[in-house]
């Protein structure tokens, strides 16, 4: 992929931006969403991912075709990337101390997710893009959130899926990083100098029935996640920031690595986009008014 010349947005005054979520295959809708935009004549010019939302936002900032962006997400998100075990991981946890479990521990390789990765944006650079990006992951050993403005795109996308236990942190910039989700699933605030914000959040299914360790930690994170996500909407709309949520109505419960969803969830995201053009308008009119006052 040919490189594309660098900008200073530090100054920019964003006009609409794009806030998108960890929703696994769900975040494809955002494409479909993009897409509806563009023939209203709409186009954000702000764009902020999170886990599965980074990998669908940075085909967006890069303009890449809809049907492109379908295609790229059947490798860039499969159930593959995390079914390659690392046997040694089982040794780690029975005995951690002799097998060396440490802070790059994971049960999955990482590598096949790498190498999709590198193979789909190639040596791009975040500040590069020809719409801005921002990546949510989280700083591993110390919680906080972590906005990635610029760098390489591959290593902001790594760190921003890396779900700690499946997968090891990834180091950038002298930093272990971790996905977004766990300080920041709907990174809002991420875009406070844009002056209206669509979101694309995605509220994680509760276990139906706890009969097995996993789904008692996934009944616990989900609630944690769940409760996090509400909390940066209501900070956002209190601190002031023009927000509306695009939701989608899907018919049944998709499951986060169902790439045989995508093209359903795809359409969805239009659906979704048809039917809230009157109020993005309405939105965009706000805060130009806002901004004429």
């Amino acid at each position: 992929m040919r490189a594309l010349p660098r900008h200073d947005r530090s100054q920019f005054n964003y006009r609409l931006a794009l806030v998108l979520g960890s929703g696994g295959v769900r975040s494809i809708a955002a494409v479909g969403i993009v897409e509806i935009l563009a023939r209203a004549g709409i186009r954000p010019d702000l764009l902020v991912g999170c886990s599965s939302g980074a990998l669908f936002a940075a085909t967006i900032a890069l303009r890449m075709p809809p049907p492109d962006a379908l295609h790229l997400a059947t490798s860039l998100w499969s159930p593959e990337l995390t079914r390659r075990r690392r046997l040694w991981s089982y040794v780690q946890l029975v005995a951690p101390r002799l097998a060396g479990f440490d802070a790059d521990f994971g049960l999955r390789d990482s590598r096949l997710i790498a190498e999709r990765i590198a193979h789909a944006f190639g040596p791009v650079w975040i500040e590069e893009l020809p719409t801005t990006l921002r990546v949510a992951a989280t700083d591993a050993m110390r919680g906080t959130p972590v906005v990635l403005r610029s760098g390489r795109l591959v290593d902001a996308l790594r760190a921003s899926v890396a779900v700690p236990f499946i997968f090891p942190s990834v180091l950038v910039d002298g930093r272990r990083l971790v996905d977004g989700v766990i300080s920041d699933p709907l990174p809002i605030a991420a875009a406070a100098d844009a002056h209206a914000v669509l979101t694309l959040g995605f509220e994680g299914a509760m276990p139906r029935k706890v009969d097995r360790p996993a789904r008692l930690v996934a009944q616990v994170s989900t609630a944690l996640i769940n409760n996090l996500q509400r909390a940066r909407i209501a900070a956002a709309q209190a601190g002031g920031q023009r927000v509306l949520a695009l939701e989608l109505a899907l018919e049944r419960r998709v499951g986060l690595w169902e790439t045989a969803a995508l093209r359903s969830v795809y359409e969805a995201g239009k659906r979704a986009a048809e039917q809230q053009l009157p109020a993005i308008r309405a939105l965009l009119e706000g805060s130009a008014a806002a901004r004429a006052a």
